[in-house]
C-alpha cells in the first residue's frame, strides 16, 4: 500500500507565521521609543481654555490661569498610574526649578483619572511646587480637548495656546519651546 501525501500547508503557515512575528519583534525592538511629540491641536493660536480650581498641591486656596498673563506657562495633564507621566516628572520639576528665580514660566498640572490622595503621595515622594487642579468631573480636559495622558499645552504670555505636546516632556524640547514663545 503505498502512502497518500498530504499537502503541509499547516507546516508552511506556521512557518510563514513566525517569520512574520520574527520580523514584527525585531522592527519593535529597534524602533525609537515613542516619547514626545508635537501635535496637533484646534486650540493653537486662540485663547487657552479657562483653567481654574482649588488646589490639590504645590500652593493653597485656587487656581486660576488668568493670573499667570504676562509668563509662559506649562498646561501639562497627567496621572500617577500613568508610567510616561512619571517619567516626565523630573523634566517638568527641572523646569519648574530653572524658571523660579526669573518668574517668566510656570508649570500646572491638572489631574486626569486619579484620586486626589495618590496625587498628594505622588508630590510628596518625587517633589514638584507648582500648583496641581483636580479635574474630578473631567470638564477641564473636555475643554482643552484632552484624550489621553500626559498631554501639556504651552500657552504664551498674552494667554494664546502656542503648541501641544503628546506623550511625556523632556526638559531639552521645553526650553526650546519657551525659547520660541519668547523670542530668545
Amino acid at each position: 500500500m503505498s502512502e497518500v501525501r498530504r499537502p503541509r500547508t499547516a507546516l508552511y503557515s506556521a512557518a510563514a507565521l513566525g517569520v512574520v512575528v520574527v520580523l514584527l519583534v525585531a522592527v519593535l525592538a529597534t524602533r525609537a521609543p515613542a516619547t514626545s511629540k508635537i501635535d496637533k491641536s484646534p486650540l493653537l493660536g486662540k485663547p487657552a481654555p479657562a483653567l481654574a480650581g482649588p488646589v490639590l498641591t504645590g500652593g493653597t486656596g485656587a487656581f486660576d490661569l488668568d493670573s499667570l498673563q504676562g509668563r509662559v506657562v506649562l498646561v501639562n495633564f497627567f496621572a500617577t498610574w500613568c508610567v510616561p507621566c512619571v517619567q516626565e516628572h523630573d523634566d517638568l520639576r527641572r523646569f519648574a526649578e530653572a524658571h523660579a528665580v526669573a518668574g517668566d514660566a510656570r508649570v500646572v498640572s491638572v489631574v486626569f483619572g486619579d484620586e486626589p490622595s495618590n496625587v498628594r503621595r505622588f508630590f510628596a515622594r518625587n517633589g514638584g511646587d507648582w500648583p496641581v487642579i483636580g479635574d474630578a468631573d473631567g470638564a477641564i480636559a473636555t475643554s482643552w480637548g484632552v484624550a489621553r495622558v500626559p498631554e501639556s499645552y504651552l500657552v504664551g504670555p498674552d494667554g494664546t495656546v502656542l503648541s501641544k505636546v503628546t506623550g511625556g516632556i523632556k526638559y531639552d524640547m521645553l526650553e526650546s519651546l519657551v525659547a520660541r514663545a519668547t523670542g530668545g
